[in-house]
């Protein structure tokens, strides 16, 4: 039986998940190594680094200004984004921000963990994100 090849996507995650972890205002304080081989920046890049480094232009400002919101006031978010990796190239992740609370039970951060998204839930998100953007510029 011929063993079947992963895909770049497939074989970029290898079935591992992507976190990041935040403070209050997006700074990024963690990232594991996967993280940095799908993003393409080493850990010394991405520390202290806004996470909106890896924001592309196609996600709508509204989005994130949903997300921020919700995670602000302790909800879990879990949205469909589209990343720039460093090299210029994007990717899809299906992604869940929840909150960090201290021992005061205050948010003192966030925790990401991502995963590739769907190719249905790709599709679906760009034709929505193409609307949004396009009513936020006013056309």
């Amino acid at each position: 039986m011929d063993k079947i090849m992963p895909t770049n996507e497939e074989y970029i995650y290898d079935g591992r998940v992507v976190i990041s972890q935040t403070d209050l205002k997006g700074i990024i304080t963690f990232a594991n190594k996967k993280f940095c081989e799908v993003s393409g920046y080493t850990i010394e890049e991405l520390l202290g680094s806004a996470h909106n480094i890896l924001r592309h232009p196609d996600i709508p400002k509204a989005t994130f200004q949903q997300m921020w919101e919700s995670i602000s006031q302790g909800q879990t978010w879990n949205g469909i984004v589209k990343n720039l990796r460093k090299n210029g190239q994007y990717y899809w992740m299906d992604t869940e921000i929840i909150p960090i609370y201290n021992h005061n039970q205050e948010i003192s951060g966030y925790i990401s963990a991502r995963r590739p998204a769907s190719r249905k839930n790709i599709a679906e998100n760009e034709a929505l994100y193409k609307k949004m953007i396009t009513k936020e510029k006013g056309n």
